[in-house]
């Protein structure tokens, strides 16, 4: 039993902050933070939309398309950021005048990702739009835009992925990707969503149109939910968003949909933290996705209805629930394949895995529990709806570009892959199951050839150690609130050796601890969750570990503890 490798994070100098206290400096410091214009998280701290790619000819196609009364149809994506981002868009262009822009979200298991000739089919059956807006998708979709623009709509792409080798013929694409400006290229569909809506209403106040004095900030929970949910990094814009969001859910200023989805998770909107966007509200959010149709979970941040609202967050709960119970079974498989593969000393670099008794929905979050447990990129496959075709979902570990390992491979081994899709952390593909084995081979070989070796070898950072007295509730809170942490911009994790005066096992799998403070002549809960507990040892003096300081409240109590994340008997 042994700790990860703890490296401490670099201070190279300690600014001075006025109003802040020397602890949350130092955590600042160790995240690169060295200038005080960099702390405040204000709304006129955003970039502007200007810098955006092609934001001039899409606002002008939405100001055309709202003068002349075109049928607006968002074609979304069926995860939690693309839930936002359509139902922001929706929210939005309403806010703004338009009237009645409706929404189509591809069915994963009929249709798959993106805006393919086979959606804007249906699109003209269902809605015979004239304006399409792809929020969250739509940058791969060279034939679907094709297709469109034979039947004669009119396309406004807004996305965030990479683009491939070509571009579709879209009226206008708005991507950050596209541009060299830094300030917006981590932004989530929903971020960028938001964006246009801001450059369109700016346009429209200069024209001193109607509608064009909405407040958007409004939309601002949505915004917050998306952007946190899809692990974007949260550099300084997205913690904007994010931290501005988080402050109009605190206030009561929210959504019924995402009140409703917090009291059935538990939270309390008043107290609520980034984490629990991601953690609590996003899993429910994209459970809809992942079983049965997205629509579901975009009524619920669609409606103003509170009753409604509550319907649909029972749905989506109950939906959450068949998932996390379909997820358990296969993670047991998967982690036996792993055990068998790691015992044999085969355990690959690249890791594909595969079943044909698994759900294509819910290899995502599989793949990802995986490279949690392995630290290697993983890739979980599962059967697709066409015969004899799979659907793999991936995740990466830092130091491998996900995305630029698949193009690698499609490079060098044509019409091995059918698609392919993603970012540097997670990444979607599809190819026939005969090609399955040289797949793998593949990936291994591949993911050795651009991975450095040394980010196989977990390395933990930490923010160093506590002093007794820095352990305390107000600095818990202080932490829990001062800033929306997250992908790129972790929460504040320690790292110290403690006396233990009790310990006891609760829940079957979860160390409850009393640890001494003797400096303070004091004492400090803490718990390990799923600890070892089999192999503990029962007379545990002293514990050396990796850990939160967090608030634990119980009937009514709030107390300062230490939840360990690494936990070793010294």
């Amino acid at each position: 039993m042994k700790l990860p490798q703890i490296r401490r994070r670099e201070i190279t100098t300690l600014p001075h902050f006025d109003g802040l206290s020397p602890l949350l400096t130092r955590i600042l410091a160790g995240r690169g933070i060295q200038q005080l214009d960099e702390v405040p998280l204000g709304l006129d701290q955003l970039p502007s939309p200007d810098l955006l790619p092609d934001i001039v000819p899409a606002v002008a196609l939405l100001e055309q398309a709202l003068r002349e009364h075109w049928r607006i149809l968002v074609i979304g994506d069926y995860d939690a950021d693309g839930a936002t981002a359509t139902a922001l868009m929706l929210r939005g262009l309403s806010l703004l005048g338009f009237a009645h822009p409706g929404f189509l979200v591809p069915d994963r298991f009929e249709y798959g990702y993106g805006l393919s000739p086979e959606i804007i089919a249906l699109a003209q059956r269902e809605a015979d739009p004239q304006l399409i807006i792809t929020v969250d998708n739509g940058i791969a979709s060279v034939e679907g835009v094709a297709a469109a623009k034979a039947a004669g709509i009119h396309v406004l792409i807004t996305d965030h992925h990479l683009p491939g080798e070509q571009l579709p013929a879209a009226d206008a694409i708005v991507n950050p990707r596209l541009s060299d400006e830094p300030s917006l290229k981590n932004l989530a569909g929903v971020g960028v969503a938001f964006y246009l809506l801001l450059a369109l209403r700016k346009s429209l106040r200069e024209k001193g149109a109607e509608n064009a004095n909405v407040n958007l900030a409004s939309l601002l929970d949505i915004v917050a939910l998306g952007t946190f949910a899809d692990v974007v990094p949260l550099d300084r814009t997205n913690r904007i968003l994010v931290e501005q969001g988080i402050r109009r859910i605190r206030a009561g200023q929210c959504i019924p949909g995402i009140t409703e989805l917090l009291r059935i998770a538990k939270r309390d909107p008043a107290r609520i933290v980034a984490q629990d966007l991601g953690f609590a509200v996003g899993p429910r959010l994209n459970a809809a996705g992942r079983l049965a149709d997205m629509s579901h979970g975009i009524a619920c941040l669609l409606t103003d209805d509170p009753e409604r609202a509550k319907q649909l967050a029972d749905e989506l709960d109950s939906i959450n629930r068949e998932r996390r119970s379909i997820e358990q079974g296969m993670r047991d498989a998967a982690m036996e394949e792993v055990h068998r593969l790691t015992q044999r000393g085969d355990l690959p670099f690249g890791l594909c895995l595969h079943d044909s008794g698994w759900h294509e929905g819910v290899v995502g979050i599989l793949a990802s529990r995986v490279k949690e447990a392995t630290h290697r990129p993983v890739i979980a496959f599962a059967p697709a709806q066409e015969r004899g075709v799979i659907k793999g979902s991936g995740r990466s570990i830092p130091g491998l570009h996900l995305r630029d390992t698949l193009d690698a491979i499609a490079t060098r081994h044509p019409g091995m892959l059918n698609k392919f899709g993603g970012h540097a952390m997670a990444a979607g593909l599809t190819l026939a199951l005969d090609q399955l084995d040289a797949f793998r081979k593949a990936f291994n070989d591949t993911v050795m050839e651009l991975a450095p070796p040394e980010i196989f070898n977990p390395v933990i950072d930490t923010d160093g150690a506590l002093e007794e007295t820095e352990i305390t509730l107000a600095n818990a809170e202080m932490l829990n609130n001062a800033f929306p942490w997250g992908q790129n911009f972790p929460p504040p994790r320690f790292d110290g050796e403690f006396e233990v005066l009790s310990q006891r096992i609760v829940g079957e799998r979860h160390l409850k601890l009393t640890l001494g403070l003797p400096a303070l002549r004091g004492v400090i809960d803490a718990i390990h969750f799923n600890a070892p507990v089999d192999t503990w040892p029962q007379n545990c003096k002293r514990v050396s570990g990796i850990y939160r300081l967090d608030v634990n409240e119980f009937r009514g109590q709030r107390n300062a503890q230490i939840l360990f994340e690494h936990l070793i008997p010294v």
